[in-house]
Order: C-alpha cells, then structure tokens, then sequence
C-alpha cells in the first residue's frame, strides 16, 4: 500500500509538471505570432467574443446561465462541445482568461488569480445578478473555488462543479505542507518557466499533453495553446496555484459542489482510483455536503475524455436550482 501511494503521488505531481512544461512560450517572433493567428482563428471560429474588463466572454444558448471557467493555458473554446450538450435551455458563458491561448494578456499579472476572481465576480453581477451556475476545470476549478467561498458567491454562486482540480496542489505530496515551505520551489519553478530556452519545446510538450487527454487528435490543440500562451502570464499563474491553500476557505462555500476527479492517465504508475480518490476526500475535507465523483477512464480534460460525466453533473446541479 505504501508503494502505491509513493507512485500515486509522484503521479499526480506530473500534473503540475505537465503544465509547467504547457506554459514555457519562448518561442520566435515569427513562429509564436503563426501560433497566436491559429488559436485565435480556432476560438473566433466557434464563437464572437465580447470583452468584460480583461476578459473575453464567448456566449451560447439562451436559458439559464452557466459560467464556464477553462484551465492554464486553454481557450474559452474548451466547453464548446460541452455547452452544445446542455442545450437547450442554457446560456453559457464561456470565459476567455488573458494571455492563455494566443489572448492579450495582462500588463500586469501580478495576483493573477485575484484579479480573475475580481472580474469573474462582476461578470456575474453584470451577466447573472440572480446567480449562476459556476463550472471550471483545472485552475478554472481553483477560481471556482474562490468565487465560492467569497461572500457575494452565497448570492452570484448557486452550484459549483469543479473538474480535476484541488485546493492546494503542494498538498498531494505532503499534505502537512504550508505555503512558506513550497515557496521557494514555487519561485524556482517561476524563473525557470520564464527564462526556458525554446530549443526542443515541441518535443517536450507533445508526449506531456498526451496524458492530458485520451483523445489523441485533441493533442495538438493542448500542444499549439501551451505555445501561444503567454509565459509570464502561465509562469505567474503556475506560482499562484502552488502558493494559494485554499483548504482553510472552504467552510466557507455554502453552494452545494459537485468535484469530478480523474485518475486513468496515471495508472501505470500505480495509481488506482481508489487510491487517487483519497486524495481528494483528503484535500475537500472540510467543504460540507461535497459530491465527489471519480471518471473511470478520462484523463485531465474530463469535458472531452468523459462528456456524459461533466455534462451529468452540469445538468443535475441546474435541476437542483
């Protein structure tokens, strides 16, 4: 049992590396200027965006309102599929984050999280002042989290459903961790990701995002936005989840929360659901009334490898509304 635990949390810890390794965009000029044209053809050909503060806001459906939060690195186009399921009756919100995926990003991305949580607050306000339903994947799920817990999510939040995320990502290898301590990795982690050479990039993010989805013709989507991202915005962004513990917030969130967990893409390691699952119902421990709920193929972006779970969990959270 203790080997299988040492392998599952060396696993999962690949999580954050692969998503490091996501972020590094030190391309050319020429060839991230090729890399920013494709992804922003790709999103601007699924749907118009408006913007909101530093936010790009894709709408779809008519209904009641969902807001979709995408991941590091990934475009608001993420949840197109799954918002076509949810028809009819939904107005999605599809939130496009700065600097991910070929987007402009911040002058200033500093308290990255902070400032989203800011904007996502008065998109609501704007966009659903009698609440919504909030779902986010990844770093979307933190941000959730953090909507959540904040005052006005008891009235802007209705249900909350967070995909393949964790309240404090240091925790999976030593949950007795504190913020202080991971600091210094964290910054290390930092300035590597913002002074990586570009040399051999492809080749080192096309076998990572490989075990982010089963789907393998959605590889080179997770390779080409890794690449039109923004490093300083992901570098800040990737220090930010490491430092944030989010566990000590959590009696806050009053809304009934929906967590979908994946654990497939790590099972030749030694992972093992029941294992993986563990380590959620250790992290969500004090989030009262929390719906924990393990895919039992899909790897990270559950929305592609595992619809039928994260639209189930969608429609039931609206019914519950």
């Amino acid at each position: 049992m203790h080997q299988q635990h040492h392998g599952l949390t060396a696993t999962l810890c690949h999580i954050g590396a692969s998503l490091v390794f996501a972020g590094f965009t030190v391309l050319s000029d020429h060839a991230s200027a090729q890399a920013n044209a494709q992804a922003s053809a790709q999103t601007s050909a699924q749907a118009t965006p408006e913007k909101f503060q530093d936010l790009q806001i894709s709408r779809s459906g008519e209904g009641r309102p969902v807001l979709m939060i995408p991941g590091l690195n990934s475009p608001a186009s993420v949840w197109t599929e799954t918002c076509a399921q949810l028809q009819p009756g939904v107005r999605c919100l599809m939130v496009q984050l700065p600097g991910f995926a070929g987007s402009p990003a911040l002058s200033k991305p500093e308290d990255f999280l902070q400032q989203m949580k800011g904007q996502l607050q008065a998109l609501l306000q704007q966009e659903a002042p009698q609440g919504a339903t909030v779902v986010g994947h990844s770093l979307g799920g933190v941000l959730g989290l953090m909507l959540a817990a904040d005052k006005q999510g008891q009235t802007t939040v209705k249900q909350l459903v967070v995909v393949d995320s964790l309240p404090f990502l240091p925790g999976i290898q030593n949950p007795a961790a504190t913020v202080e301590q991971v600091k210094p990795m964290a910054e290390g982690m930092r300035q590597g990701m913002r002074n990586a050479p570009a040399e051999g990039l492809r080749a080192q993010l096309t076998p990572m995002m490989a075990g982010m989805t089963r789907q393998s013709e959605r590889i080179e989507d997770l390779v080409q936005w890794g690449l039109s991202s923004d490093r300083h915005t992901t570098a800040q962004a990737m220090y930010e989840l490491w430092t944030t513990d989010l566990r000590p917030l959590l009696p806050q969130i009053q809304v009934p929360t929906t967590v979908l967990g994946a654990w497939a893409a790590y099972e030749r390691m030694g992972s093992t659901q029941a294992s993986t699952r563990a380590i959620f119902e250790r992290q969500y421990a004090d989030l009262k009334g929390l719906n924990l709920q393990m895919s039992d193929k899909g790897y990270h972006f559950l929305m592609w490898d595992d619809p039928s779970l994260v639209v189930g969990a969608i429609k039931k959270a609206l019914i519950a509304n």
